[in-house]
């Protein structure tokens, strides 16, 4: 039951992730440089104290750090530029779904072999994804958007794959944090004239302040301390819950729309991941059982 609370902790943190994001960056209050800057370094300070504090040292020399930190550092930027023009739940349901199919390929790769019912609900769960972004007239969606946003959901794949061996999930975590800082405050410096950042409002670096020391830092401190003891092709499946959630904290928070496409996506998307992990197999054990008893 634990180990439970945690994957739903976690998955809840990875949500409202995409509702502080597109609430700072959507509504106007930060630039999405800058929103990923100001998360990056507070997810690193928030950390770095708790690891002071447990009297542990951040491996920030360890090899390790080029792909951690790499595909973090390129999460951040693609995921806050994304959410500057499409909806939480929408930008959710691509980011998981290309971190689907990066940590199924990965998972391969290094020896899991997921069952067919797994295979199916991934299949089903990533035609909801189809669905939702495909182009339709007026509900088309910005195609650099959620070209940033598919890189950003390869990159958290990889971040996850990588977290798989993190022995020491909260100093992996805030190292990686760390070394993501400099090439985004270097980026920030290169930007062009016309896309220099403008001035953040107070709601724009506390939305960032907590997305970065809360719902990222401690969030994905404690992904890492729960995937070892998830396959690859699980813990891809569980994250696809999370554009669900997002959708509807989107719906009921920032007073985004609701359309059929996006339930009927959703739906099938929920279908996919309980059939990909055995859900309705159970339930129909259970079923017979009570039958015959």
């Amino acid at each position: 039951m634990r180990f439970v609370l945690l994957v739903c902790m976690v998955l809840l943190a990875f949500a409202s992730n995409s509702i502080l994001n597109r609430m700072a960056v959507g509504g106007g209050q930060i630039d999405a440089i800058p929103f990923a800057v100001i998360r990056a370094i507070s997810g690193a300070v928030m950390l770095a104290i708790l690891v002071l504090a447990r009297r542990r040292a951040l491996p920030l020399l360890a090899r390790a750090r080029v792909v951690g930190a790499g595909s973090l550092t390129i999460y951040l930027i693609g995921f806050s530029v994304a959410y500057i023009q499409i909806d939480a739940g929408i930008g959710a349901l691509i980011l998981f779904g290309c971190v689907q199919v990066t940590m199924f390929a990965g998972g391969l790769v290094a020896g899991d072999r997921p069952p067919p019912r797994r295979w199916i609900g991934a299949g089903a769960a990533l035609a909801g994804l189809a669905w939702l972004s495909w182009p339709s007239g007026p509900a088309a969606l910005p195609p650099l958007a959620v070209g940033a946003m598919a890189v950003a959901g390869i990159a958290w794949g990889v971040y996850s794959l990588a977290g798989r061996t993190a022995r020491d999930p909260i100093a992996t975590t805030g190292a990686n944090f760390v070394w993501s800082v400099p090439p985004l405050i270097l980026l920030t410096l290169l930007l062009p004239p016309q896309m220099e950042p403008t001035a953040i409002t107070a709601s724009g670096w506390m939305l960032a302040i907590v997305a970065g020391a809360i719902t990222s830092g401690l969030g994905y401190a404690l992904w890492y301390n729960v995937l070892p003891q998830l396959s690859a092709s699980v813990s891809a499946l569980l994250q696809l819950t999370v554009p669900i959630i997002a959708m509807v904290a989107g719906v009921l928070l920032l007073g985004e729309g609701v359309t059929w496409r996006m339930v009927g996506a959703g739906a099938l998307t929920l279908g996919g991941i309980a059939y990909g992990l055995g859900a309705f197999h159970r339930l129909f054990q259970r079923t017979s059982g009570s039958s015959e008893s």
